[in-house]
């Protein structure tokens, strides 16, 4: 059941076609599946590809203090003046050069149904095309006893802040299924994601859900099955093949970070202004990051992710000149973590990320080499966050689709 190399970079857009004239996915070893490698040199500052995901989902809690985004592309849909006024707790707060707010509230548009929003015609028609007609709750969007409100109470209830998943990226996976016309297709691309062993997925799981998590989850496939079960998928919803869905995005989830107030600041960045109203906005910047109690992180890898279109295009980028049959790699560690031995650095990434570099799926054409794992961009953290599941490598390990 493995993926075509069409499949793979079927998902980017944009330069698609750049994407398979200058990579190419390889198996690297048993322990890590495939990695990406350059076939031709690529150049510092160059875009290696652009990509949409399978499947997006605002985290639950990021939705429920009301963080509003694109139900579909999770484009903020507040402008960068009410997203500082949120995140400062200042009402009152102004600021300069509203021009420069790329937020369009006159391209919003509901689902006629649930009334869920999106921020454009487009995401709205996306969405219904792809899973939004299995999952929308119609007139019932608020009742607690729909068996979907029901799953995202439960969810909230055993996964506390900071989110690190959503168990809505499952459910849109199976409606994804559900709505296809070419079933088999989407199965063969969910099917290739990174899986583990039985004790592996217990300790993502654990860390997920903590200390009662064989109980908790059990609830969680009870309601996931009264709300969506699906022939085709009938394996996802026996107790070990739940487990492995749920490792798997755990596992592969990839964050996402979209903030109308970083693509205002990024538009401020680009203004030519006089050198001492230069001084004054950037000032003025720095007190409202300040006042926000935002922190960067930073790394040095070859590549890196970002979203510079406020929404879950993921754009991979190279930071360094990337040689024919380099590697590319991204990296969730900062520097200081960098800097530590290899054993501290792995033991970083298992309580963090609930998962070992040597079995780990990035959730694109995967990008690894033993020392990093991926990163994204880092927008202010409480600006909202949300998470994606995205196109995987060919050939990778099929036990979540084949239980054994």
């Amino acid at each position: 059941m493995a993926a075509s190399m069409c499949d793979v970079f079927s998902f980017c857009v944009g330069v698609a076609g750049r994407a398979r004239v200058a990579v190419e996915v390889r198996f690297v070893s048993s322990a890590k599946g495939k990695g990406l490698f350059a076939t031709q040199l690529i150049q510092k500052g160059e875009t290696i590809f652009i990509e949409r995901p399978l499947v997006a989902a605002q985290f639950l809690w990021n939705a429920l203090y009301r963080y509003r985004a694109c139900d579909h592309c999770l484009r903020a849909l507040e402008k960068a003046e009410e997203n500082a006024q949120r995140l400062t707790g200042k009402p009152g707060q102004v600021l300069p050069h509203p021009e420069l707010c790329t937020v369009r509230k006159d391209l919003h548009q509901n689902c006629p149904h649930c009334q869920v929003t999106y921020c454009s015609t487009e995401c709205l028609l996306a969405a219904a095309e792809q899973y939004h007609r299995v999952l929308c709750p119609g007139p019932s969007q608020d009742d607690p006893l729909h068996p979907l409100n029901k799953l995202q109470e439960a969810w909230r209830s055993v996964h506390y802040p900071p989110e690190t998943a959503s168990i809505m990226l499952m459910a849109r996976m199976v409606a994804t299924v559900k709505q296809a016309k070419d079933k088999d297709r989407w199965i063969r691309l969910f099917s290739q994601f990174c899986n583990k062993t039985a004790n592996e997925e217990e300790e993502i799981v654990h860390k997920l859900l903590g200390d009662k998590f064989k109980g908790q989850l059990e609830l969680l496939r009870r309601l996931f099955t009264e709300a969506l079960y699906e022939e085709a998928l009938s394996q996802w919803f026996t107790p070990d093949g739940f487990r492995s869905l749920f490792a798997l995005v755990g596992t592969n989830g990839q964050g996402i970070g979209t903030s109308s107030l970083s693509q205002w600041v990024h538009a401020c960045d680009a203004l030519e202004l006089k050198p001492q109203d230069r001084e004054q906005l950037d000032a003025f910047i720095d007190q409202l990051y300040k006042d926000i109690e935002t922190g960067n992180h930073s790394c040095v890898p070859n590549a890196e992710t970002s979203f510079p279109e406020n929404n879950f295009l993921l754009h991979l980028t190279a930071l360094e000149d990337i040689k024919p049959g380099e590697e590319i790699c991204i990296s969730y560690l900062d520097c200081c973590q960098r800097e530590r031995s290899r054993h501290s650095r792995h033991k970083i990434l298992r309580c963090q990320l609930g998962v070992w570099w040597e079995a780990g799926l990035w959730a694109s054409p995967c990008w690894w080499l033993p020392d990093f794992v991926p990163s994204p961009s880092s927008p202010p953290p409480s600006a909202g966050r949300t998470i994606c599941l995205s196109v995987p490598a060919p050939n990778v390990w099929q036990r979540l689709m084949n239980p054994t």
